[in-house]
């Protein structure tokens, strides 16, 4: 079983999105038994909060749903814990590592680094781009799966 923990800021718009993005994409596929995913945060800011509302409703408009998920922060147990840590973008990766004091065991990875084109996905919460964010954590998250 692959134990994947998507990870961002705050846990309430990029990372709940790709929990619940791939956790569709390995439903779809019939894999349900094959992973464990969940997602959390770097920072305590949001602890606790549900989705954000715009990540909710951008989920809603493909058929996704996020009901009951709220803010966790990442912990120590974690990187023991899971497979993968994926974080969106450059800064989610440094607070991790420094959160962990490194990566020993080369877990920490970004999302779109399994895309050809690499790169960080943006925040929505300071872009207002939810389908943008949805399309490259969707894309992110179909190239991964097919790595595992």
């Amino acid at each position: 079983m692959y134990k994947i923990l998507f990870v961002c800021l705050g846990n309430i718009c990029r990372s709940p999105m790709a929990e619940f993005i791939c956790k569709d994409l390995v439903a779809k596929a019939g894999r349900e038994k094959d992973f464990y995913i969940c997602s959390a945060a770097t920072s305590s800011e949001e602890i606790g909060n549900p989705v954000y509302p715009p990540a909710v409703r951008e989920l809603s408009r493909h058929e996704i749903s996020c009901i009951g998920k709220r803010a966790r922060r990442i912990t120590k147990e974690d990187y023991q814990n899971f497979d993968l840590l994926i974080g969106m973008e450059e800064s989610n990766i440094r607070n991790m590592l420094r959160f962990y004091g490194g990566d020993p065991d080369n877990k920490i990875k970004k999302l779109l680094s399994y895309t050809k084109e690499g790169g960080d996905i943006d925040d929505p919460w300071y872009t207002g781009e939810f389908s943008v964010t949805y399309n490259e954590i969707l894309y992110g998250c179909t190239e991964l799966l097919k790595t595992l």
